[in-house]
């Protein structure tokens, strides 16, 4: 066991410190990329085959995006807070304090997202309402909100497991996780809602099926001895010193998914305000937008193990590169993509709403505003995935914030109330342009900062296993 851990760990710190950044960057990102789409085509799944119920059991599921979004934002706040810290701990060689980090995560995760699915399970009518649930939804919604209630602790897991992954930059494992619970969920809707007349119900229960699934397979490169990083209960240590450290970068990853949540919330309340087809539309171009903006999300999270196992190690140079090698890769994917969108958001939108003139219309709108501005939406996340890797807690917090309340929130206010429904399907475009207007200036700080360490720091092939990641707060685990 011992040898091969340590085989594991020489082959990934060679790969991660020599191989050229351009090829280490796509190797990472590309699984990366394929698991987070994959995860956004959970919720599209059943879309497509609930929005064959009606427009109330469409707009049902639509109103609990935000409340699986909160879930995973909470569990993201566990994981990728500790993704960012075991990504600097390795790459200085500080192995055993990066599994600490890891199972500790993972078990506080599963017990604090357990309690809260209690609490909603029990609050659940009052729940949907907050949501935005109409009354002719809110049936509907309740019944998808309790089965996806069940399935919090896999979903927990199954964030936790996927990020210690992608904190060694094994994604593989991760991806082929997130697909086998894809490969699920869509083989067991069409039996659960239609065959066994399960309707919306059904879908949830395929979903809670398929979150299962996927924590097990993250289990077995664990359970094989397949990765760097050790999971084992005594690696279980509740210190104080590690939840600090975890929520520097934690925090700010909730409060940027958990705001997703909030906005969406608002979107939902203004667009069911307007009408049932404007809900609707809503949640249709929600889950469309959301297949290629889970793509960016990956690319950022992709590139954020390179460079904080960079940072760590020391090698500067490393990391101001991968960062402009992310941007030029960022910025062909939002031209090729964005643009092919564009040009298909009417079809893509018809899938889910064939009869529906108004849904399309609106769902067209925001869509083709958002793969204009979709570049920006690029940046932003890289110059995130940055400061995350970096364990700079305060710009990745003001980040975080900028395009999912500092702006976003605002503009769906105002545009709404003077544009009405279309002033509302640009609201998204609109806080895209904003964020990327407050990330440049921190940007510009934070590469010249890279810049004049990597020209004055002496740059050696492999720290010393003493050598401690420079953090703004190193956290000290042995106290």
């Amino acid at each position: 066991m011992a040898n091969t851990l340590t085989q594991n760990r020489a082959e990934r710190r060679r790969m991660m410190l020599n191989e050229p950044v351009g090829k280490i960057v796509t190797i990472i990102a590309i699984p990366m990329i394929i698991s987070m789409m994959v995860d956004s085509l959970y919720n599209i799944a059943d879309t497509y085959f609930v929005s064959q119920l009606g427009k109330a059991a469409t707009a049902a599921v639509g109103v609990n995006d935000s409340m699986t979004h909160f879930i995973r934002a909470c569990a993201m706040g566990f994981g990728i807070g500790a993704s960012s810290y075991m990504s600097r701990l390795l790459g200085a060689k500080r192995d055993e304090e990066a599994c600490r980090v890891g199972n500790t995560t993972l078990f506080t995760s599963m017990i604090v997202l357990s309690a809260l699915a209690v609490l909603a399970f029990i609050f659940v009518d009052p729940l949907v309402s907050l949501l935005g649930a109409t009354p002719s939804a809110k049936p509907y919604a309740m019944s998808y909100a309790r089965f996806i209630l069940l399935s919090v602790p896999f979903t927990a897991g199954e964030v936790s497991l996927s990020h210690m992954l992608r904190s060694e930059g094994s994604t593989r494992y991760s991806m082929l996780g997130m697909v086998s619970g894809c490969v699920v969920n869509v083989a067991l809707d069409p039996l659960f809602i239609h065959t066994f007349g399960l309707e919306v119900a059904g879908a949830a229960i395929a979903t809670s099926i398929s979150k299962a699934v996927s924590f097990l397979v993250l289990l077995w490169p664990f359970l094989r001895k397949k990765t760097m990083l050790e999971l084992s209960f005594r690696y279980f240590t509740p210190r104080w010193s590690i939840y600090r450290e975890v929520a520097r970068m934690g925090i700010p990853t909730f409060l940027r998914a958990s705001l997703m949540s909030t906005s969406t919330v608002v979107i939902n309340n203004f667009a069911g305000s307007f009408s049932d087809s404007a809900l609707a539309a809503v949640s249709v171009a929600n889950k469309c937008t959301r297949l290629v903006g889970s793509a960016i999300m990956g690319f950022g999270q992709g590139f954020q193990p390179v460079a904080g196992y960079c940072w760590g190690a020391k090698r500067y140079h490393r990391v101001n590169r991968a960062f402009w090698v992310s941007t030029s890769i960022g910025a062909v994917m939002a031209v090729v993509v964005g643009g092919a969108m564009g040009i298909f958001a009417p079809q893509l939108v018809a899938v889910f709403a064939a009869k529906d003139a108004e849904i399309i219309r609106l769902g067209t709108l925001m869509i083709r505003t958002q793969c204009i501005t979709m570049f920006a939406h690029v940046w932003v996340m890289i110059i995130n995935g940055l400061f995350q890797a970096l364990g700079r807690a305060l710009p990745a917090a003001i980040l975080g914030l900028s395009r999912q309340a500092i702006c976003l929130i605002p503009a769906v206010i105002a545009l709404s109330l003077l544009f009405g429904v279309n002033g509302l399907a640009v609201s998204q475009a609109t806080a895209d342009l904003l964020s990327m207007a407050i990330a440049i200036p921190m940007v510009v700080k934070i590469t010249r900062e890279i810049r004049r360490l990597s020209e004055t720091a002496e740059v050696t092939e492999d720290p010393p296993p003493e050598s401690a990641p420079p953090m703004e707060q190193e956290a000290d685990l042995d106290a």
